[in-house]
């Protein structure tokens, strides 16, 4: 009896062990064609799931290691035909038993040629069916399930990946090869703050990297991004859609953080600074007109959402500017298919619509700028050279209701300019200062012009040149003073205008040669098709038409009794104290203050100091002069440039400068200063001594002030309300 059952419970025991056997032989297999399963599974049912027909020529698991691989990926365009992306290899080792804590492990992942192809047709991209295919599917999730989830990924390695870019728009592909990069960690928690950080290297060379910081739960993110040695060359046809231009060279370098929340995409904020090198604009002809060694930038924060731009510093190093101007336009507007009519019709409306805007810039600075200016105007070219081009100006808000910029240039290689620039920067069109002066230019760099509208040639001739403009509420006011030195000039055939430029020289020329032109300007920017150029013009007829239309008032002008005596105190260079005709003026100035109480006088000493010292020189030389030939230097000017050559032992056509070359400079350096204190101290001696109880005042120009270049000694005359002087004084 137990016999039998002993061998019965054998044979149940073979069959559950042949059973046991069976299953492990088939799950075995089971396991083994999964993957080949899953293949086919995914790959005909690849649009269901990805929205996109794909391909996959192998798939393996390792059951013990959790790695899988996937071998020959294709992902088709939406045509089924053109390949969107794929990839050589793909290993990942996976940590399933994560999964149990909602939690996705990767520990590795290894992909290799991997190859996407983006277009752009229009405004659609070729992935966009495949978005809206993935946020139709979030939402179906999201409604069947909200549990949170996270995950991470670490070893991240990618090589020989390359991306392509096709914008059909422009007809052109930007493509990036040899992609090679490593990412230690990527993480995501919608309860804690995830990371993942990135690295590309350039084919040409450089880099971005960038580094994200986010937090699920709340979607605040910041992210730092870094650009290496960037080049603009691959964006020409970009910027192209919108400039004629042949070529875009530079290397960028770039370093901003960005700080944001997912919740609200478009309020984010950049910080950083960035600058770019070498860069270089080429017109269609393959001509340079816009370059820069150096830029940067410092941004304190950018707020596009708010309109808030604020800018640290701007500093524009060696930039270089080409400036063509014809009679109907200018080649920067041809570039950029600016319209000039429309540009002046749209600017107070654009001004008005960007009232929410706000910019400010704390530091604007070029240094060693140069300009090339060209026009065709007369039929013939002008070219005119403008170099070591300096620009300084701080705290720039378009809030503010002023702003002031300094700058200074070369002048063809020669002669300086100094300007100072105020303006409202929410009206500028309508308001805005010039305070403008142009040392030693030189006359004949003009006689295409002078030739074509006057017919006159410049010989000879340096200018210096001041203006005091100002337009307030669209209305001009500009006062112009002209110095010529040493002018001569010649009549020629033709001229436009025909203006007897010669005789007015002749009758505006002092005795030291000089022809001094006061020039105002008015006009109203509010007239329509209004030219600044073609008021300016105007003005500078009527003055030379003027004189000559009345010579013999204008003369009359130069002697005593005249209204001016009450504008100026004006000395030669060699005088050191204060003439009768000046006791005189001032007795006046003195009579007036008495007559009329409560009003303010001011007195301002100008002198170029350069040229006053030539002058001094040429009067210490005189004085040898006098005392070897018994003449006057003054009056028989070639035998005293004669003896000057003599005592330099050459000839010599710079009778100014080798005069300062004979005269020891610390002996000029004493007069100088010798005769400008005392001409002070003696006006104000005088008024004094005049009337102990007087209010007028005697200053001294800053030595910085533009006015003094090129001015004689001379005492220029203010008046105003007695309180607004002594107000302004005290300041």
């Amino acid at each position: 009896m137990s016999e039998n059952i002993f061998r019965k419970l054998l044979k149940k025991k073979r069959k559950l062990k042949l059973v046991i056997i069976s299953i492990l032989i088939l799950l075995l297999i089971g396991l083994c064609v999964a993957p080949i399963l899953v293949r086919s599974y995914v790959v005909k049912n690849s649009l269901e799931l990805v929205g996109r027909s794909v391909s996959i020529q192998k798939l393996k698991y390792n059951y013990f290691t959790s790695t899988a691989k996937v071998y020959g990926f294709k992902m088709y365009e939406a045509n089924k035909s053109d390949v969107f992306v794929a990839f050589d290899t793909l290993v990942v080792n996976l940590e399933p038993l994560e999964l149990m804590n909602d939690n996705k492990v990767i520990e590795d992942l290894y992909l290799q040629g991997l190859s996407i192809h983006v277009k752009l047709t229009d405004s659609v991209f070729n992935f966009d069916d495949v978005i809206a295919f993935y946020n139709a599917k979030n939402l179906e999730e999201e409604e069947e399930d909200s549990t949170d989830f996270k995950y991470s990924l670490s070893n991240l390695k990618v090589k020989d990946a390359s991306f392509d870019f096709t914008n059909n728009n422009v007809d052109h592909v930007t493509s990036l090869n040899n992609i090679a990069f490593a990412i230690p960690y990527i993480g995501w928690n919608q309860k804690e703050k995830s990371n993942a950080d990135i690295k590309l290297s350039f084919k040409n060379g450089g880099y971005v990297e960038s580094k994200l910081n986010i937090n699920a739960a709340t979607g605040e993110y910041d992210a730092n991004i870094e650009i290496s040695k960037l080049n603009l060359e691959p964006f020409y046809n970009y910027i192209a859609q919108y400039a004629e231009i042949n070529s875009v060279e530079g290397l960028a370098n770039i370093n901003i953080d960005i700080i944001g929340n997912t919740n609200a995409p478009m309020q984010f904020k950049i910080i950083g600074e960035g600058d770019i090198n070498d860069f270089n604009l080429t017109d269609k002809l393959n001509k340079k007109f816009l370059g820069a060694k150096y830029v940067h930038t410092t941004l304190n924060e950018i707020d596009y959402y708010n309109s808030r731009y604020l800018i640290k510093d701007i500093d524009i190093q060696d930039s270089y500017t080409y400036f063509q101007l014809d009679s109907m336009s200018n080649n920067f507007f041809r570039i950029f298919k600016i319209d000039m009519d429309e540009t002046e019709e749209n600017t107070q409306s654009d001004i008005t619509e960007n009232d929410s805007l706000y910019f400010a810039i704390d530091n604007l600075k070029v240094t060693g700028g140069v300009l090339d200016y060209t026009d065709n105007l007369t039929g013939n070219p002008f070219n005119y050279h403008l170099s070591d081009i300096t620009l300084n100006t701080k705290d720039i808000e378009n809030t503010k209701d002023w702003i002031t910029i300094n700058s200074s240039m070369i002048l063809n290689n020669r002669g300086n300019l100094l300007a100072e620039v105020g303006f409202n920067p929410q009206d500028y069109y309508n308001n805005i200062t010039f305070d403008i002066a142009v040392e030693k230019f030189l006359l004949p760099d003009l006689n295409i012009y002078t030739k074509y509208y006057m017919g006159h040639n410049m010989l000879n001739g340096d200018m210096y040149y001041y203006s005091k403009s100002k337009v307030i509420e669209g209305k001009i006011e500009s006062e112009n003073r002209l110095l010529v030195k040493n002018a001569k000039l010649e009549n020629v055939k033709g001229g436009l205008y025909q203006l007897p430029l010669k005789f007015a020289f002749f009758l505006l020329t002092d005795k030291n040669g000089d022809v001094n032109l006061e020039v105002p300007v008015r006009g109203d920017t509010n007239v329509p098709k209004f030219k600044v150029g073609k008021i300016i013009w105007q003005a500078f007829k009527n003055v030379i038409t003027k004189t000559v239309a009345a010579p013999i008032n204008f003369l009359a002008g130069l002697v005593g009794g005249d209204p001016k005596d009450l504008k100026e105190l004006e000395f030669s260079y060699t005088d050191s104290i204060p003439t009768e005709k000046h006791y005189k003026q001032m007795d006046k100035l003195i009579e007036l203050e008495q007559k009329k109480p409560g009003i303010g006088i001011e007195l301002t000493y100008y002198v170029d100091n350069n040229l006053q010292k030539e002058a001094l020189a040429k009067f210490e030389l005189g004085k040898e002069f006098k005392n070897e030939t018994n003449q006057d230097y003054e009056k028989d000017s070639e035998a005293f440039e004669k003896f000057i050559s003599n005592k330099m032992g050459a000839d010599s056509l710079d009778v100014s400068n080798t005069a300062i070359a004979l005269v020891n400079t610390q002996l000029l350096d004493s007069l100088n200063s010798n005769y400008t204190n005392n001409r002070i101290s003696k006006v104000i001696e005088y008024f004094k001594k005049s009337n102990d109880s007087t209010k007028i005042i005697v200053r001294k120009a800053d030595i910085l002030d533009p006015e003094q270049l090129g001015s004689f000694p001379i005492f220029k005359i203010k008046y105003g309300m007695e309180e607004d002087i002594l107000e302004d004084e005290n300041q």
